[in-house]
């Protein structure tokens, strides 16, 4: 029998080998496939980092070509799914929705029943390529607006910014946005990923894979944190209320939302980044509210509680900063880790081993059964 409590949640048990990504919690450190996630926010773009998940390698120039024009082919969304969202959009959340909708892409898929390595590379590339489409096209149908057909003359996160607007994206916002998606493309076996390779453990297929990892994401202290980090600002309001703000919650001793991780023990690598970018989007767009109320709050976190800020926190910033709904952040989250879950189910297929844990068992001693009428 396992000790009592030992590996609660599974914290410190190692699950899978995995060349895709590594964090160094104490340092702070994340790597895909050996690249610092500072270098590719800085240099690299989605489509790029799609290639360096799934390949390990940073692609040649025809590489980066292909599989951005393999991504570029597989914007549009069949009749099938066209129909799902206009029957969902008024009726249930956008996560609902959108798990609802990549698990009915796999009706139409064109290597639906082949789960070879090269068509489950494909499927993997359709999926990163029509999970933004049907976030943006769920948001303009529950809007009352028409849905925006993709344009393949922008980046993937160009053509999000497009499809979510029906206007022409800022190049640079649009170059912003492309660094969230590179931030939050791949974070090693977290909840959703961990969700993704059982699945594709049991050998369902990628579909099943993806679904369970967005069903996984769907929980609030998994992906809807950055959710909750725009409603703790809206409920502040301007950054003068901020500090007073935070020390009478941490006094009630309630959460403050967008601070600590499970395996940071220092800045979250990513959270660097996105506080310099929520101060530079703030002062392009002449509104630099959201990053000054972040600011504050992080400072008095710090002050009072020696907490260091992780990645939802400053997102939910940016995300404000470019007027996407609330709700859709954590799609916006599922948007860009397609890409690595698909990877890690590729990955996990192809060194299979069904992950099926043991427990430590809790309950009754062994006793034995009474019939109705003696039990009183």
């Amino acid at each position: 029998m396992a000790e009592s409590g030992k590996g609660k949640g599974l914290e410190g048990v190692v699950a899978a080998q995995t060349k895709i990504s590594d964090i160094d919690g104490q340092r702070g450190k994340l790597l895909y496939a050996g690249y610092d996630i500072a270098d590719l926010a800085a240099h690299s773009g989605f489509e790029e980092t799609v290639y360096l998940l799934h390949h390990l390698e940073l692609p040649t120039r025809a590489q980066l070509d292909e599989v951005t024009g393999a991504l570029r082919a597989s914007r549009g969304l069949d009749g099938l799914l066209l129909q799902l969202l206009e029957a969902t959009a008024n009726q249930t959340g956008p996560m609902t929705a959108l798990r609802t909708a990549v698990s009915a892409a796999g009706v139409h898929d064109a290597d639906h029943g082949d789960d070879s390595p090269e068509a489950n590379l494909r499927k993997a590339y359709r999926l990163i390529a029509q999970t933004p489409q049907i976030v943006a096209t769920y948001q303009r149908l529950r809007s009352q607006a028409p849905a925006v057909a993709p344009r393949d003359d922008l980046t993937l996160a160009g053509n999000f910014l497009f499809s979510l607007s029906g206007r022409e994206p800022d190049p640079g916002l649009a170059g912003e946005f492309d660094t969230c998606l590179v931030l939050y493309a791949d974070h090693t076996m977290n909840a959703s990923t961990f969700a993704g390779r059982v699945a594709a453990a049991t050998l369902a297929d990628m579909y099943a894979g993806a679904t369970a990892a967005v069903a996984t994401l769907q929980g609030p202290l998994h992906g809807g944190a950055i959710e909750q980090v725009r409603y703790m600002l809206d409920e502040i309001g301007t950054p003068d209320r901020a500090s007073q703000w935070v020390k009478d919650r941490l006094g009630a001793k309630r959460k403050v939302m967008g601070f600590g991780h499970r395996v940071y023990k220092t800045w979250d690598p990513r959270a660097v980044i996105l506080r310099e970018m929520a101060e530079r989007i703030g002062k392009q767009l002449g509104d630099t509210r959201w990053y000054e109320i972040s600011a504050r709050v992080q400072e008095t976190v710090m002050e009072e509680r020696g907490l260091f800020p992780n990645v939802d926190f400053y997102t939910a910033s940016v995300y404000s900063a470019l007027g996407i709904a609330p709700d859709l952040y954590t799609c916006l989250f599922a948007v860009s880790r397609m890409a690595g879950w698909t990877a890690h189910i590729r990955e996990q297929y192809a060194d299979n081993r069904l992950i099926r844990p043991d427990s430590e068992y809790i309950g009754p001693p062994p006793r034995s059964y009474q019939p109705v009428s003696s039990r009183g």
